[in-house]
Formats: structure tokens, C-alpha cells, sequence
């Protein structure tokens, strides 16, 4: 897939056309609601195998060729070119990627094995909903890239009957299922959650159930709580044999504990409570999991990171998911939520002491209005991707992109004559955030939280990767 960004007077039969593919395929893979209204700066992802190659300064035929498993002459067809010598910096060439039409005899496994690329990856690349309904005449488009396989996890705060839509929509991406979470009591007991629903439309989804346990509520930072469970024996002992309960009961597969605003004092009880965690869910065939804040440095002063050990985490449980989001915090200044730059700081420290095959980078989902000028207590609003993306068009904003943080953002005045700031993810900022997570040979990425519509990052995780189904 590529991505386009919408420049001044583009209209989308415009962009359709230069790419060669339908309106109607870029309005499917953007969600876009109205297909006659785009914001100038507003990202497309582009529904094709092909590529366009911009000719750059010192650029020959030849060298373009190689690097795109072509030949000059095929380049030439392709973009009418009748002079080789004819290419400047700024042309644009049209590179399509390899087809392929069944012959009588031909499987798809045999074209994947021929061509040497996964079948899974030309199911999808070729839209195959039946595998074996595929007929001699049919023209297949060949994968171009590899697609690294990554385990991905989702949240979800979104409970009882209305979590089934949103897990039936989103779950074939998924590995794992974290309905949040279920709150640990002082005796060790949990307060439960309705989490059935969402378990059982991940089921049918492959999706696997990860309970998840927390000491925090919205209200209560939960340091006092975590203090008095961690450093008793005997609580520890039952709050254990009750998450294995729950687990046995609800069919959940491992556990991830989220356990925040940790006292400094407290983290070697933390680090201890894990490793006796691990001992007593592996005996019962469970995996083991944790949610740390972002660190950059083991000593990093704060009560949210204080009692975090990314090493002792490393070395105890089975897999750590990185919180790398919430910069661009409800109740702070306006700024991106999920700055690439911070994560990149947070990864270089947590690959020195964490296996990379053990993290999984955080991507929140989810986009944040600031009223201006910024008003300490006042509260950002809170809403999908797709709604940010209908106030640009609503006010006619300019989507910008801060190239330090990959992260889109815009201004715009309301009716009321007001100034407001947003700044959300789009095509752009996932591309670059999958980039990082495969540069950093990760094991995968966790989503903070499903619910909050962006079409454009499920057909790019796709496009980039393969997503183990199945377990650890």
C-alpha cells in the first residue's frame, strides 16, 4: 500500500486515477464518509501492490530498475517512454508489481511457492475470500515485500454486549484480547467486570483472552492499594487463587498486570509479586505478562516509573508491553500523544535491558481537541481518529504534520469563535510507528484501546505484517 497526502484543489477521482485504482477502494480502506470533501494535508492510504518512484537527481533507468526487480524496458512500456535518456528529478515512474494468471492445474499454494512468497500474504494481497475457488484465467497480483509476523494485543474498556461489534470488526488482528481490567481489593479479592461478551467474540476471532488486573481507577491512583497487597504474603496468596479462578472459569489463556503509580519504596514487593505470579500461572499453563510506563533510563525519577524494573520485568515474565503513549495527556498542554521521538528514546533504553523478542511497543488509537489557549484543569476531549479527520473537513483546516514527532495535528475556530488544537495519528504516523517496531525487531505492538474507529491502521498493520494467530 502507499500513502498519499491530499495537496491544494486534489480531488479523490483525481488521486484514483493517478494511482490506477478505484474511488471506491480508496473510500473502503480510508472509512472515508463523504469522498467528495478531503482536507488539504489529509493522509490516504493507497489500496495497491504497485509503485510510484519519483526520479531523483543522478538517478539512471538502470539503477531504478534494480532496485525494483524490474528491467529498463519494462519501465519504459509501462510509462510510454520512447527515449531512456528522457528521465528528470520529479518524474514520477510507474513501476506495477508482478501479475500472475492462473494456468489450468495451478493452486494457489504452487503460485506462492513459485514466486516464493507466504500464501496467506497472496490471499490477502488478491482479496480471496475461498482459497480453493480460484479459476485458470484469474490474474493475481504477486506480494512485493515480506511481511515480518508480530503478535499484537488490544485492549479493551468497552464491556458487556457492546464490546462484540468492535471485537467482531477488529479481531482478525489481533493475537490477544485484554478486556480492562479487573480492580484488586485490599483482601485480595477482584472486582469483576462483564468481560464474557468481548472473550467470547475474540474466540470466534482467534484472538486470545489476556485477563488483566490493575490497582488504579480513574479517580484513585491506587499507590496505597498496590502497598498493602504487594507486602503481604498472605494476600498475594489469595488474590493469585483468585486470578487463576477467574482464569479457569472465563477461559482466559495468560494475564497481564497493570499495576501503576507503584510506591518507589514497593519495588522489589512488585518484582517479587511477579516472580511469584509466574511460578504459580506456569504450573497451570498460563503465560505471565506486564504493562510498564515509559521509561528511559532504570533510575528515572516519579511515582510512575520509580517501581517499574524493566530489567527484573525482562528476566521474570513472559512478555512487557510498553505504555509508550499518553505524552499528550487529557488534562495537559496540547501536544502529540504518542511521539515517536519519546518512544524512540524509551526503545533505546528497554532493548539494553529487556530481550527484544519480549516487548511489544504501545500505539494509542485515538485522537485529543485542546481548547487555546491551554487552561491548566481543563480537560482535552477525547474521540476516535475518524472524527478528528471530520473537523478538518467541518472547519476547513489545514492538517499539518510535526516531522520531529511523525504525529498529524491541526487548529481550527469553532462556532463559538473559539481556538482548538488536535492532534490524532494517521496513515503517515502508523507507517512510521510499524517502521520503528520492525527496525527495532520487536516482538510486537499493544493497542490502547480498541473501540475508537481508524480503518486506515488496521489495512496498514496488514500491509506490514503477518499476525500470529494462535499463542505463545
Amino acid at each position: 500500500m502507499l500513502i498519499h497526502v491530499v495537496k491544494p484543489r486534489e480531488t479523490l477521482w483525481q488521486i484514483a486515477n493517478f494511482y490506477r485504482v478505484s474511488t471506491a477502494s480508496i473510500v473502503d480502506v480510508n472509512g472515508l464518509p463523504d469522498p467528495n470533501r478531503l482536507v488539504i494535508g489529509q493522509a490516504l492510504v493507497i489500496p495497491t501492490e504497485d509503485i510510484f518512484h519519483t526520479v531523483v537527481s543522478g538517478e539512471s533507468l538502470w539503477r531504478i530498475a534494480q532496485s525494483y526487480g524490474t528491467t529498463v524496458q519494462a519501465i519504459l512500456q509501462n510509462n510510454q517512454i520512447p527515449n531512456p535518456d528522457n528521465i528528470y528529478p520529479g518524474l514520477v515512474l510507474y513501476i506495477p508489481a508482478l501479475r500472475y494468471q492462473i494456468q489450468p492445474g495451478d493452486t494457489l499454494w504452487s503460485v506462492a511457492q513459485r514466486f516464493g512468497v507466504p500464501l496467506n500474504d497472496l490471499i490477502k494481497i488478491n482479496s480471496i475470500e475461498d482459497a480453493n475457488l480460484v479459476y485458470p484465467g484469474t490474474l493475481l497480483v504477486i506480494p512485493r515485500k515480506p511481511r515480518p509476523v508480530i503478535d499484537v494485543n488490544g485492549y479493551i474498556y468497552i464491556l458487556g454486549a457492546d464490546a462484540v461489534p468492535i471485537v467482531q470488526e477488529v479481531g482478525e488482528h489481533l493475537t490477544y484480547l485484554s478486556p480492562f481490567a479487573y480492580l484488586i481489593r485490599e483482601d485480595g479479592s477482584l472486582q469483576t467486570i462483564n468481560d464474557v461478551p468481548a472473550i467470547q467474540a475474540g474466540r470466534v476471532e482467534e484472538a486470545i483472552p489476556m485477563m488483566s488486573i490493575t490497582n488504579f481507577t480513574s479517580t484513585s491512583l491506587g499507590e496505597n492499594l498496590a502497598h498493602v497487597v504487594l507486602n503481604s504474603s498472605q494476600i498475594i496468596e489469595v488474590l493469585l487463587a483468585n486470578v487463576i479462578s477467574i482464569m479457569k472459569e472465563k477461559g482466559y489463556k495468560g494475564l497481564n498486570v497493570d499495576f501503576e503509580n507503584v510506591l518507589p519504596a514497593d519495588r522489589e514487593p512488585y518484582n517479587r509479586f511477579l516472580q511469584q505470579a509466574v511460578t504459580r500461572l506456569h504450573q497451570e499453563g498460563f503465560f505471565v505478562s506486564t504493562a510498564v510506563a515509559p521509561k528511559t533510563r532504570a533510575e528515572q525519577a516519579g511515582l510512575l516509573y520509580e517501581a517499574h524494573d524493566y530489567e527484573a520485568h525482562g528476566k521474570i515474565v513472559d512478555f512487557v508491553i510498553l505504555m509508550t503513549y499518553e505524552w499528550g495527556w487529557r488534562k495537559g498542554p496540547p501536544q502529540a500523544i504518542s511521539p515517536l521521538n519519546q518512544i524512540r528514546r524509551v526503545l533505546d533504553y528497554a532493548v539494553t535491558v529487556i530481550p527484544r523478542e519480549k516487548i511489544f511497543m504501545g500505539f494509542q488509537i485515538y485522537a485529543r481537541d485542546w481548547l487555546l489557549p491551554f487552561a491548566w484543569g481543563q480537560e482535552a476531549e477525547t474521540f476516535s481518529v475518524q472524527e478528528a479527520v471530520s473537523r478538518a473537513v467541518r472547519y476547513g483546516a489545514t492538517i499539518q504534520y510535526d516531522t520531529v514527532t511523525q504525529s498529524p495535528f491541526f487548529r481550527y475556530t469553532d462556532a463559538q469563535g473559539r481556538a482548538h488544537e488536535v492532534w490524532f495519528e494517521d496513515a503517515r504516523s502508523a507507517q512510521a510507528k510499524f517502521d520503528t517496531v520492525k527496525n527495532y525487531n520487536l516482538r510486537g505492538i499493544s493497542y490502547w484501546a480498541l473501540g475508537y474507529p481508524f480503518p486506515q491502521n488496521w489495512a496498514l498493520l496488514e500491509d506490514n505484517f503477518t499476525i500470529r494467530k494462535g499463542g505463545s
